[in-house]
């Protein structure tokens, strides 16, 4: 399936259908260089999902990256970890995923996790929980202090599509796919 030409390079460089028994572990010859995006090219490789690799100009926000893979902005998975504080408890991390076209709800976040406070994390801590720049961070989490919640209001669309761990990247695939690897709690957290 190709995307549309756009005024930006915008190409499906890759894909992987159910049942193929070619792993993808390299795309266009490029050797893998960022080590999120290796391990998540090796998560979907090793599974049996249907998904597209997009390789497109470097863009971090969501708007933007979506006109440039071609699709409504509400198919975009939009991936930003807040800081959820509790009263005379430790605090925690949460990668709220929610549709490109909606805003996270931090009462709601608060609500789920029963906390005083959801602030965004700190961009260098959320960096190093997601082991990645922000602006490429992945509906994943690799790392056992950061929660994936996952709004329901992304799988009522076709595909969904996420940068991959990289800005010049980007990952499409269907919402039923995404939640059998992520295996995100889903939860309405956008408003």
């Amino acid at each position: 399936m190709n995307l549309p030409r756009r005024p930006f390079r915008c190409d499906v460089v890759a894909s992987r259908r159910e049942n193929s028994s070619r792993p993808l572990t390299e795309v266009q010859g490029e050797v893998m260089s960022n080590s999120m995006y290796r391990r998540l090219m090796t998560v979907l490789a090793d599974s049996s999902v249907d998904y597209r690799v997009i390789n497109h100009a470097a863009e971090g926000h969501t708007e933007r990256a979506s006109k440039l893979r071609g699709h409504a902005l509400g198919s975009a998975a939009k991936c930003m970890i807040v800081s959820v504080r509790a009263k005379d408890a430790e605090g925690r991390y949460v990668l709220a995923v929610i549709p490109g076209d909606r805003k996270v709800d931090y009462r709601k976040i608060k609500r789920l996790y029963g906390g005083t406070d959801v602030v965004m994390a700190d961009r260098a801590e959320a960096e190093r929980l997601a082991a990645c720049e922000s602006g490429c961070i992945i509906p994943f989490s690799f790392e056992e202090h950061l929660s994936v919640v996952l709004d329901p209001m992304l799988l009522g669309q076709d595909q969904v599509y996420f940068n991959a761990a990289r800005l010049d990247r980007s990952i499409g695939m269907s919402p039923s796919a995404l939640v059998a690897l992520a295996k995100p709690r889903i939860e309405p957290i956008s408003k």
